[in-house]
């Protein structure tokens, strides 16, 4: 973890957003999407469409009998907001020796502070394996497992996992990054395109998603 840029660092916040005005689009019916994080709205299914493209492109880059299985894409800021008090509550409450800035880097591990969240910008998607069937493959953790629940087996490149659990994460790696899409470190499902954690690990002078509205 010591090599680990996270998502709370300065260098992301500082990279600038030059919004290219891409629509937020509803993926279903293009792409195999799960139901456990719907929302009344649908947002759960949005994405931009350059990002969306960039899915269909690693779904066709997967063997035979491997599909993406969509879970979370566009998450309002509020709901962001939401999701990242209720952790660092739960952070606080568990590690009450740690300060306000050491839970709040610590929190920001496993969700981003709003003011640089790329699922706001409907630039992230969180997504995993399944058969042609729709079982999901073991992937060492369930999607969303914390570091505290997982012992730190939701980092992609944990070590410990069995062999079919880190062949999977493999696959899915090759797939999405070979579709120019970045992981965040410390979630195996959590990737993205367009948004300042990408810019900054691929060295783009800027993002190409801010936050929108669905």
């Amino acid at each position: 973890m010591r090599d680990v840029v996270l998502i709370s660092d300065p260098r992301v916040a500082s990279i600038p957003v030059e919004e290219c005005g891409e629509e937020l689009v509803d993926i279903r019916g293009r792409l195999r999407v799960d139901g456990r994080q719907a929302d009344p709205e649908g947002a759960f299914a949005h994405l931009r469409h350059g990002l969306l493209l960039r899915l269909e492109d690693a779904q066709s880059r997967l063997p035979e009998g491997y599909r993406l299985l969509v879970v979370e894409g566009y998450r309002s800021p509020a709901a962001q907001q939401r999701i990242f008090d209720k952790y660092s509550a739960e952070l606080r409450a568990t590690f009450p020796e740690m300060s306000p800035e050491e839970i709040s880097m610590a929190a920001s591990r496993y969700v981003s502070p709003v003011e640089v969240a790329p699922h706001t910008a409907g630039a992230a998607v969180d997504l995993t394996l399944c058969t042609g069937d729709g079982d999901e493959l073991d992937m060492g953790t369930p999607l969303n497992a914390t570091p505290e629940q997982s012992g730190g087996a939701c980092y992609t490149a944990a070590a410990g996992l069995s062999a079919e659990a880190r062949h999977h994460r493999r696959l899915l790696g090759a797939a999405l990054g070979g579709a120019g899409l970045v992981n965040y470190p410390t979630e195996w499902w959590h990737w993205s395109y367009g948004d300042r954690y990408w810019a900054l690990s691929t060295g783009a002078r800027s993002a190409l998603y801010g936050p929108r509205a669905l």
